[in-house]
Parts: C-alpha cells; structure tokens; sequence
C-alpha cells in the first residue's frame, strides 16, 4: 500500500496535470499557487538498476535519491540510506536511465492569447520521457516561455531557443545579416536558426559576426553556402543531413538540373559518387560540426506508405483533426510529384544510412530529433521511429541512446547537469521494464516520468492522454 507521503505527492501531481487539462479545454483554472508541485519533496528509487549513461555500463541494485529536483545520492542499496519521509519507489527488477532530449522540436505559440496548444505538446514531449526540447523556430514568446519553466510555473521539459528564421527573406544582404545576428544575441536565444535562401555573402556576414558577439547557429544549409563551405563555417549542428546528398553530386551535376536539386536533394540521387561520404564525414569531425539527422522525417514524411494508412497510426489521436489533414495533404503532395518513385526513393534513403555510419565511424557526435511536431512525427512519439531508423542505419543502441541523453548535453556545454545519472545532475529520470541497451524498445517501456523531480507515474499520464484524445475525436 501507498504511504500516506506518497498519496498526498500523488495528489499534488494529478492536481497539476488537472490544470493542464483545464487549460487545454479552455476553462479557468485556479491561483498559479494552487498549481505549483513541490519540488522539496525527497524521492528514493529502491533496489533498481541504474543506466547512468556516463559511459556504456549498468549498475544493478541501486538506491537512488532526489531532493530538490536534484540527484543527491546514487549507491548500492546496502550503502544508501533512505531519508526519513522519502516517497520510496520500489523497483526491483526495473531499470532507471536519464529523460531523453528531442533535438529538433518546435513549439508553438498562443494564438489571440490562448496558450492551449502550448501546454498540450509540451505534454506530449513529457508524455514519452522527453525531459529537454530544442526548439528550432524561436520566437520572443520563448524567452518567457524558459522563465515560466525554470520559476516551475508550468510543467515542461527544459527548453532551448533557437531565433527566428534567418533565411533569405530576413536575411536578404551582409547589413542585414549583421543586425539581425546582433539582435538575435542580445534578446537571449540560445543559437541562431538558419533555413534556406541565405545569399553566400550575407551568410559569411552571419557566420562572421556570430563569432564575434558569441552564438552559435543550427539548422539548413543554404543551396548558395554549399556543404563544405557550411562545414569551414563550423555550424554547431547541421540537422537533416541537409546538404550533405546534394553534396555529393558535382556542380555540372547540378548545372544539369537547373540548380533544382528537389526535396533535400532527391533529384540529386542518381548523380552522387558514394566515394565523397568518406570525405565529407572527415571534413564534418575537423569542424567540429554535430549532426542531427531527423532520419523519421524521409522514413515517414517523404516514403511512399499511404497518407490515409498513417494518419489511422494510434498516436495520430493525439493531433487534431485539422493537423491530421494538414498533413495527409503534405505528405501526398510530396510523393504525388511526378519525378517521385519508390525506387529513387530507397536510394535516397539507402545514401542517407551511409552517410549516418560514415559519420558516426569519423566520431562525429549525433543528437537524437525527430522535427517534431511535422508532418506524421507527433511530439514524443516520433522518438521512437527515429531510433528505430537510426538502428536501421546501422548504429548501436549505445549510441542512439547517448545521443538523446549525455551528449546534449554536451553540445550546450552542460555536461552533469542533466541527461545523466550522476550526483548533482537535474533529477530527469526515466523509470522502465526492461533494458534499453539490449533492446532498444524497453526506451519506451516507461512506468513513470520523472523531470526535475517531478514524479509523473504512467497512470496519471495515460489518464491525461486519453483525455486529449477524447477532446481531438469530438
């Protein structure tokens, strides 16, 4: 039986997802005061065995501590006391790994004041274990949005910023460039966001001052930059693998097909000379540059299974209608295209799950994002496909699990403050039934969310999303 401890830190959760649940509905809901968890509460994981994701090994029978949203000791059970008071989970058997980052995720904005569907994909992140988001379209309402989560006014995982779209609409000239980079700093994103269009003048002007006034930038490389001048210009990230098929046509290749090189370089496919990944992948790990691949995005968006078939997929009942028609209408416009055919298709992905494995053999790190929510990818859930196509491309469990936990942690500088198991490290934790190392699976296997010692157990956040379904069928 539950202790009373236990039941009253119960209550206190469901309390808190009730309000979100009010929110998401439109309802008025009670003081912020009310709303607020306790995050003073001590919480002891008994008897589990522990991924700490510090390197590649398990240490079983372990007592595990938190207090104050923080790790405060990890031993042997025999070692480890538990504080009077303490919610103790009992878990024999289960295994305890880091909450995962999903490393290209969007975030929207309210709309006329309504931050409803805000609250609902933050949900869906956390809904899955996704304990940290990078957002990757920023927007002013972001940098409040960070304040409210670090303050704990509302429940979420930890967000970083991009800026918005530095593209070649914004960012049309060098003087453009230069005051938007500027701008962008000062207000506080965390690393500018590129997308296409980007003129190569203006972005040498960008990539030049982001040096000095000290951000990074992410994201697309533009047609005009090319891949390896992008990778010279030293990108933090380059997500999508953009750039990178298209790189491997010649420039009389493309010359060949009117500079339209297609949907992240589809057109390309059959002009690309595998002999350059080798290349290309070297030249990534000299610049330092990271890689998000977004591998689901052309496995689910761009393949040739039927619109209609995936929009029936069950975590589809979470999108409203709307969007499920969105993108159905998208995904049919993409493979309707009369160039489009399967077989180029498999090659396209075929090139893809090679350049992944050259890159990782190179000791390129890799992040785990999925471009959430996009078309078929619903926040959360679309982690799983893609690991699922990372594994297909060839790359271990180990290393597709440290991609969604240690190393962003790595990449933002903050090594031991979250994505590990380690004392002092933020207590985002994920409690399963199996282990994901040997199956990888067991990732999804979760019997409760922890984020910022915030104890969610599965119950409460099934009951949450059935709850959003229920409101997407009406």
């Amino acid at each position: 039986m539950p202790s009373s401890k236990n039941k009253i830190m119960q209550l206190k959760q469901f309390y808190l997802f009730f309000l979100l649940l009010l929110a998401a509905c439109n309802v008025p809901t009670p003081s912020e005061e009310m709303a607020e968890g306790d995050s003073s509460d001590i919480f002891a994981f008994v008897d589990v065995n522990v991924l700490p994701m510090t390197g590649n090994s398990l240490s079983t029978g372990q007592t595990v501590i938190v207090k104050d949203g923080k790790i405060e000791a990890i031993g042997p059970a025999a070692d480890i006391d538990v504080p009077a008071g303490a919610t103790v989970l009992e878990a024999s058997g289960k295994y305890l790994m880091p909450g995962l980052a999903e490393m290209h995720a969007h975030i929207p904005v309210p709309q006329e004041g309504n931050d409803a569907l805000v609250r609902e994909t933050l949900f869906l992140y956390l809904s899955r274990g996704v304990t940290t988001i990078r957002g990757m379209l920023g927007n002013p309402y972001h940098l409040e949005l960070k304040k409210m989560i670090e303050q704990d006014s509302i429940l979420s995982p930890r967000v970083f910023t991009s800026s918005p779209s530095l593209n070649g609409n914004t960012v049309p000239n060098a003087e453009e460039a230069r005051r938007l980079v500027t701008q962008y700093q000062r207000d506080g994103y965390d690393f500018l966001k590129i997308h296409p269009g980007i003129p190569l003048e203006a972005f040498d002007e960008m990539a030049k001052t982001a040096r000095e006034v000290g951000i990074t930038f992410s994201g697309h490389v533009p047609q005009p930059v090319g891949i390896r001048h992008a990778l010279d210009a030293q990108y933090a990230s380059i997500d999508h693998l953009d750039g990178y098929l298209s790189g491997l046509a010649s420039q009389e290749d493309w010359e060949r097909l009117d500079n339209n090189i297609g949907f992240f370089g589809y057109r390309t496919v059959p002009y690309a000379d595998a002999n350059e990944i080798a290349v290309l992948a070297q030249q990534t790990k000299d610049n330092g540059v990271w890689i998000v691949p977004t591998q689901s995005l052309f496995t689910r968006w761009f393949s040739p299974v039927d619109p209609a078939a995936m929009a029936n997929e069950p975590e589809m009942k979470y999108m409203s209608g709307r969007t499920r028609y969105q993108w159905r209408q998208s995904k049919q416009n993409a493979i309707g295209d009369a160039e489009y055919n399967e077989e180029q298709w498999k090659k396209m992905i075929d090139l893809r799950q090679q350049l992944l494995r050259a890159l990782h053999e190179a000791d390129v790190p890799l992040l785990l994002g999925s471009d959430a929510p996009q078309v078929f990818n619903v926040p959360g859930f679309s982690l799983e496909h893609e690991m699922n196509a990372m594994a297909d491309a060839g790359i271990s469990n180990a290393v597709i699990l440290h991609s969604g936990t240690s190393n962003p942690a790595r990449f933002f500088g903050q090594e031991g403050a979250f994505g590990t198991i380690q004392k002092g490290a933020s207590a985002d934790l994920l409690l399963l039934s199996g282990n994901p190392l040997e199956d990888l699976s067991q990732t999804w296997a979760q019997e409760g969310v922890m984020v910022r010692g915030y104890w969610m157990p599965k119950d409460m956040i099934d009951e949450q999303l059935r709850e959003i379904a229920a409101a997407h069928a009406e």
